[in-house]
């Protein structure tokens, strides 16, 4: 056995640590898979009157911290992996209690970048220093073998649709925006502009978070339209195959998790938006900066040649840091 507990056959032990969100999730279980297939999750609760703590004495002893999901005890993990500030105070108790050699990351700007041996940050996040690491695109599970798979095997619910596929994806209201059956009206009129100029078919998808205003609106307009399929919820969610397939996407811009996937593939991404706060315009503004996306209704974007994932650097380098650490025998 490892000093901490851990196997010591030369597997990597990884934990992936969030509050239970589903955005913070997928970034920590994206980067965790990429680095280890047996990457375990745990769920934590931190009482937000206890998160204003100091970061230096946060302690999993406090009350604060409740595992709500995989327990917070040895064996301690070789790496662990954080995202949200909150999951970022457990992270570093557990840095803290575990004693042993432990690589810790975390996505996001948390209380105390110090703490960390690498943080993963957008430029909107306005964070510097050796131990960040800046990227364009949220983190996620969707490889390019992962979408080249699914292409070879397209939903045939989409088989009777003409080419081009204008894909359409989503989201929902932020805290910031509401997300109404105005909007989708909006946006139905300039998916109907588009599809004059370039032809072809749409296949719009809705979301767990997608209001059932917006879902009635859009399903009034296209439900009788034979050049459109329309998942609103019920059957299989055709999600990963209109990612695979589509000739373009379009994204609402609520949803950073959604854009950065649409980014994943080669497909011309549209951002169609509904007003947002500072966090999703800053990305925006970004991704807008260096014309890897456009506003729908505008120019379109430059064209890529391959997908843009920012997952397998990140995971890279924390291999990196893992050689360094903790030896070569963990890789």
């Amino acid at each position: 056995m490892a000093d901490n507990g851990a196997p010591s056959h030369g597997g990597l032990l990884v934990w992936w640590m969030t509050t239970g969100e589903a955005g913070l999730r997928q970034q920590a279980r994206g980067l965790a898979l990429e680095i280890s297939p047996a990457a375990e999750e745990r769920v934590v609760r931190v009482n937000r009157m206890f998160a204003a703590a100091p970061p230096g004495i946060f302690s999993l002893t406090m009350a604060g911290v409740v595992s709500v999901e995989g327990a917070l005890a040895p064996p301690w993990p070789d790496v662990l992996i954080s995202c949200g500030r909150r999951a970022g105070l457990a992270a570093m108790a557990v840095r803290r209690r575990g004693g042993a050699p432990m690589v810790t990351v975390h996505v996001q700007p948390p209380g105390a970048p110090a703490a960390f041996d690498l943080v993963v940050a957008m430029p909107h996040d306005r964070l510097s220093g050796d131990k960040v690491m800046h990227v364009d695109t949220a983190l996620h599970g969707l490889r390019a073998g992962l979408l080249a798979e699914a292409a070879r095997t397209p939903d045939p619910r989409f088989a009777r649709l003409a080419r081009p596929w204008t894909g359409v994806l989503l989201g929902g209201a932020t805290r910031h925006a509401p997300f109404t059956s105005v909007d989708a009206r909006r946006l139905a009129q300039r998916l109907d502009a588009r599809r004059e100029t370039v032809g072809g078919s749409l296949i719009i998808t809705a979301s767990r978070r997608t209001p059932a205003a917006v879902i009635a609106a859009l399903g009034a307009r296209y439900i009788s339209d034979p050049s459109t399929f329309f998942w609103d919820g019920g059957g299989a969610n055709p999600y990963l195959s209109l990612l695979a397939c589509a000739d373009a996407l379009v994204v609402t811009g609520d949803s950073i998790s959604m854009i950065s996937e649409a980014l994943a593939t080669r497909a011309e991404v549209w951002v169609f938006e509904t007003g947002a706060g500072r966090r999703h315009q800053g990305f925006l503004e970004a991704l807008l900066r260096k014309s890897l996306v456009a506003r729908l209704g505008d120019g379109p974007p430059s064209p890529r040649l391959e997908g843009l994932d920012a997952t397998p650097a990140v995971a890279a380098r924390v291999r990196r840091l893992i050689r360094v650490k903790l030896g070569t025998a963990k890789i």
